[in-house]
């Protein structure tokens, strides 16, 4: 019988037994952790359909690509002893390119998600020179002068509001759908334009009224190419190839200044079909970022999932050792719920009142839930305080994390060295031999 008690005592009572009961539970919560991760995901794929929902029918993202200047000639070839004729493009890109635009951006909904669309107003001109065929070892015979044509790129032609005038050389031509050679643009406009032999430059010039989403952005065709884009949005990102080189950004909105050459993109300003550039890749512009990115923040949060577990657990177990009090482990498994509730929490609240905001309460109501359950648990207002005065640092110092996107590593090893030192300190003098709570417990 008293090896039965001693037993019995032994279960009740070990510090190995207890530490390894708690390391399971953490176990059993990675389940729940896990399945929080795809909610995440899944709510992030729905913003994401509304988002494609809304602009599948308003525009997508845009990306303006020329006006290029493309003229057909003819090369011949010896086929089974004959001479074999085919048809060939030299694309010609022009001196100068300016670009001026106003975006006015557009918040709209779709059930509970926010959409950023935008209509922006350019205007471009600019010129091109005479083209150089000899450059491109082309016979001038061979020329098709008469089937030249400009290209626009667009990508997407649902955006295009009005029909767009090219006025080229004090002639206008109004722009067909569609592109007649899909070498350097897939979709966009094109247009037919007089160009001869011993003309000298073709003055240009258009406008555009486009709809779009989220981003705006050009391809520096121009072997000067001048950019200026003014918008009401307050939180741009300027993104691409090229960052502009003056900028200004306040409440009321930005307006943004870009300068490029030539010189600057890994492509000539002239080049026939036998090469391939792909121009999309010195694409510049500006990004209308949102400052709702509760999903991303969310899931770089559930992500410390595993370290609030622990951290938690280990502070109620110190806590139970040192106040020599018994903790069960369904107590255990109730507390690390609450902690994960605190993710359903912070997902569901930030959709409707952003991610700061949600942060704070369903941070607060965890860090109450948890305290008022300590209290009753550990029966010692100084330990239950105590507890709830690391779950409001170690939530505090997450948000802080979650803020500092670039200094988030070191200020989070800097923090978890506190944490582990400060953990250290406190449990210097437990006997880890000893029970975890007294014989007559």
């Amino acid at each position: 019988m008293d090896v039965f008690q001693e037993a019995k005592h032994w279960l009740k009572n070990s510090i190995t037994l207890k530490l390894l009961v708690i390391g399971i539970l953490v176990l059993i919560l990675l389940i729940p952790a896990e399945m929080i991760k795809s909610l995440i995901n899944e709510r992030s794929l729905n913003w994401k359909g509304a988002i494609s929902e809304v602009t599948d029918k308003w525009g997508d993202r845009q990306v303006i690509t020329g006006p290029i200047l493309t003229i057909p000639y003819k090369e011949v070839d010896m086929k089974d002893g004959k001479p074999f004729e085919y048809l060939m493009f030299a694309h010609f890109l022009p001196e100068k390119l300016n670009i001026a635009g106003k975006v006015n951006p557009e918040i709209r909904k779709r059930s509970i998600y926010k959409v950023i669309l935008y209509n922006t107003k350019l205007s471009a001109n600019g010129y091109f020179g005479s083209p150089d065929f000899a450059a491109l070892n082309i016979k001038p015979e061979n020329v098709i002068w008469r089937e030249a044509f400009l290209t626009i790129g667009i990508p997407d032609m649902r955006g295009i509001r009005r029909s767009i005038e090219i006025n080229w050389n004090n002639k206008k031509y109004v722009g067909n759908p569609g592109v007649l050679n899909k070498q350097i643009v897939e979709s966009g406009i094109n247009t037919k334009v007089e160009v001869s032999p011993d003309s000298g430059q073709y003055q240009f010039s258009f406008n555009m009224d486009l709809n779009g989403s989220e981003y705006l952005g050009f391809v520096p065709l121009g072997k000067e190419t001048h950019t200026i884009l003014e918008s009401t949005w307050d939180s741009p990102g300027f993104t691409g190839a090229f960052l502009p080189e003056k900028r200004q950004i306040n409440k009321t909105g930005f307006n943004a200044e870009w300068n490029i050459l030539h010189l600057n993109r890994n492509y000539p300003q002239q080049w026939t079909s036998d090469d391939k550039h792909e121009v999309s890749q010195s694409a510049y512009g500006v990004e209308l970022i949102s400052t709702v990115d509760h999903y991303q923040k969310s899931m770089r949060s559930a992500k410390y999932a595993v370290m609030f577990l622990f951290l938690t657990f280990l502070v109620f177990f110190i806590t139970e050792i040192i106040n020599k009090s018994r903790i069960h482990p369904v107590q255990y498994l109730l507390i690390g719920i609450s902690l994960l509730i605190f993710y359903t929490l912070l997902i569901s609240l930030s959709e409707y009142i952003g991610f700061n905001f949600a942060y704070t309460l369903a941070s607060l109501a965890t860090i109450t839930l948890i305290t008022g359950y300590a209290l009753s648990v550990v029966k010692k207002r100084k330990a239950g305080f105590l507890i709830g005065a690391f779950l409001l640092a170690l939530y505090g110092f997450l948000f802080v994390l979650l803020q500092l996107e670039d200094l988030s590593l070191l200020i989070g090893s800097i923090g978890l060295f506190i944490i582990i030192a400060t953990v250290m300190y406190v449990s210097r003098k437990v006997d880890w031999y000893s029970p975890v709570a007294g014989k007559n417990n």
